[in-house]
């Protein structure tokens, strides 16, 4: 939809037909939202939702494609799979970029034949408001990709950061990642609530929302994956989810998404 809405044609693709109309019905919601707003003209809606097509085929979506970005489940494998498809795909000029938010390009890189061409490009979530973008450049990824991927982000109206070297959870999800960590074992030792916590995140040091209340906007269930990803590939234990993490992560309760996380939002 960002790219869409800047003038690029885009294709967006899933292998789940109901998460593919879903992502489609809400592009369809989004735009007119724009326009009602004064945030877009009808003419740049218009023009954006022409840009933009769905499709479950993955040869379809990138065999064209001078710039490919995938967003998929935070688990390794899974992405070093798809790019090994994705690879065979699409041209050979284009960049294949990864939206993970903690695994870094060289651990996928090598499944393709354009490894110089395999970088992190980290939109933070939601991608249509938050500005910043990491573009994480590893050892394995050309000076011409980094330069290429911070031009992207400049015309679509980011701030992108060039982070010069490869290091779990980046810039940002490092920092955040330590406040997280402290702030749950802070509640396993009982030493305050989550309520208590997050409220002297915002009051005490000017933070838009606590930690707790940040885990439950952007998934319980990413949280999770991310720490197990982390914990697989360092052997780290301290990088663990918590107790109470991982509870909420069994029952399902993966915050806003489901209606419950470590705050209840099924009357709102």
């Amino acid at each position: 939809t960002l790219c869409a809405i800047h003038g690029y044609r885009g294709i967006c693709t899933d292998s789940d037909e109901a998460t593919l109309k879903k992502a489609e019905a809400f592009v369809d919601r989004y735009l007119p939202g724009r326009v009602e707003k004064e945030r877009l003209t009808a003419e740049q809606a218009e023009m954006a939702r022409k840009n933009l097509t769905f499709t479950s085929s993955l040869e379809e979506t990138v065999k064209e494609a001078d710039y490919v970005i995938e967003a998929v489940i935070e688990v390794a494998d899974v992405k070093r799979k798809l790019f090994a498809e994705i690879d065979k795909m699409a041209p050979p000029h284009a960049i294949l970029a990864t939206n993970s938010s903690a695994i870094v390009s060289s651990r996928i890189a090598d499944v393709t034949s354009r490894p110089e061409k395999v970088v992190n490009l980290h939109f933070f979530n939601p991608a249509l408001v938050m500005k910043l973008v990491e573009v994480v450049q590893g050892p394995h990824v050309s000076d011409e990709t980094a330069e290429i991927s911070m031009s992207l982000c400049d015309r679509l109206d980011k701030v992108p950061v060039h982070v010069k070297k490869e290091v779990e959870g980046f810039l940002l999800n490092r920092i955040f990642g330590a406040i997280i960590h402290e702030a749950e074992w802070l509640l396993e030792m009982g030493v305050a609530s989550y309520e208590d916590i997050d409220k002297a995140c915002v009051y005490g040091a000017g933070h838009p929302m606590g930690p707790f209340r940040l885990q439950d906007l952007t998934g319980i269930d990413l949280g999770y994956t991310m720490a197990m990803e982390a914990f697989k590939a360092s052997g780290d234990r301290s990088l663990l989810p918590s107790p109470k993490l991982v509870e909420h992560y069994i029952k399902g309760e993966y915050g806003e998404k489901t209606g419950k996380g470590w705050y209840d939002y099924s009357e709102e």
